[in-house]
């Protein structure tokens, strides 16, 4: 039986490029290490920009401490090609977030449950959501793809969060897809 490796996929973010997975996790640890009576949200997003010749995805990873800042890097992927159907281009962000999720073994989650849980009775908290760069308002082109999308997400654990909540995906991975 071969054991399970995580890809060696490459992160960064305006201090730091280059970061391993395992570089990222311990960045993440390191985050909320500093104070364990914190409230943590781990969020996940994915959002894509179509370009001349390519369509490039950005996945941000975000670890923010409510009322205390965050920590986050970001992945780019580049698809040689204008992928113009909404319906792929919108799961495929989607597919990019689950995969990045899926690095978080369940081991490396209790890792970062331990650090808040002796404080759980003074407030800690510890959440893990998915941001989903789609909305379901009339206006939203994507409406038609909420409840396949947001139950791929739930499926892994998770929480999905749609726009306008979607912020990683929407505002954060959104500037770097440019």
């Amino acid at each position: 039986m071969r054991n399970f490796q995580v890809m060696n996929y490459s992160f960064e973010n305006l201090r730091e490029k280059n970061l391993s997975f395992e570089q990222v996790f311990e960045r993440i640890v390191q985050f909320m290490k500093r104070d364990p009576n914190g409230k943590y949200r781990l969020m996940f997003g994915t959002d894509s920009q179509v370009h001349s010749t390519y369509t490039r995805f950005v996945t941000g990873i975000v670890i923010q401490q409510e009322g205390k800042g965050a920590w986050a890097c970001i992945r780019k992927v580049a698809v040689p090609r204008r992928m113009t159907n909404l319906h792929e281009k919108i799961s495929y962000e989607t597919s990019l977030t689950e995969e990045v999720v899926s690095m978080f073994t369940e081991k490396r989650k209790d890792e970062l449950i331990h650090i808040v849980l002796p404080h759980v009775y003074k407030g800690a908290t510890f959440t893990v959501e998915g941001h989903i760069d789609i909305g379901a308002l009339s206006r939203n082109k994507t409406r038609y793809f909420v409840r396949e999308m947001m139950s791929r997400i739930e499926s892994m654990g998770i929480e999905p969060k749609i726009k306008p909540e979607s912020f990683v995906a929407s505002a954060y991975a959104n500037r770097y897809t440019k």
